[in-house]
C-alpha cells in the first residue's frame, strides 16, 4: 500500500515538474505613443481581424517632426499619395489618440483613433474613437518601390 502512495506522489511530482517546466509566454510591454516611437514606416495588415483583400493597402509614414505621407489604395480604385500632420495626446479616459490634417486644406483625418500595444517587435493596433473599426499596423523598412511609383504615375496624370 505505501508503495502504491510513493508510485502516485512520484507519478504527481513529474507530472507537476513536466507541466511547470513548459515555456512561459514572455508578455512584451507596450510602448508609450509618441511621434518618437511612431516614427518610421508602417502597413496596415489587419483590419477587424481580418487579412486584407489583394490590391488594398496604406503604408503611412511618420516622421517625428508630426508630419505623415500615406500611400493608400483602398476607398478609390486608384492609388493615392497623400501628405499631412498628425498629433498624438494622452487622454486619461482612452490612453492615446492620433489624429491628423490633411495637407491643401482638405481637412481632418475621418476619425481619430486609439492607438494601443505599440510594440517594440514593430506592431500597434489603432481602434476608432467613435467606432468599432479595429486596424492592426506592421512596421516595414520602406514603402515598396512599385507602390511608390504607382502612386507617382497616377499623380502625374491629374
Amino acid at each position: 500500500m505505501k508503495s502504491k502512495i510513493v508510485k502516485i506522489l512520484m507519478l504527481l511530482v513529474i507530472s507537476l515538474t513536466t507541466f511547470s517546466c513548459s515555456e512561459d509566454e514572455v508578455l512584451e510591454p507596450s510602448l508609450e505613443v509618441t511621434p518618437i516611437t511612431l516614427q518610421g514606416t508602417w502597413k496596415l495588415a489587419e483590419l477587424n481581424g481580418e487579412q486584407l483583400p489583394e490590391d488594398f493597402y496604406i503604408y503611412i509614414e511618420f516622421d517625428r517632426k508630426g508630419n505623415f505621407e500615406m500611400n493608400q489604395k483602398h476607398d478609390s480604385m486608384y492609388p493615392r499619395y497623400i501628405t499631412g500632420t498628425y498629433s498624438v495626446e494622452k487622454d486619461g479616459h482612452y490612453g492615446y489618440v492620433l489624429s491628423g490634417k490633411y495637407d491643401y486644406e482638405n481637412g481632418d483625418w475621418n476619425n481619430e483613433y486609439i492607438v494601443t500595444d505599440l510594440m517594440q517587435s514593430g506592431s500597434m493596433v489603432w481602434t476608432v474613437k467613435e467606432g468599432t473599426e479595429v486596424s492592426k499596423y506592421v512596421r516595414v523598412d520602406k514603402v515598396p518601390d512599385e507602390i511608390v511609383e504607382e502612386a507617382k504615375v497616377d499623380a502625374d496624370e491629374e
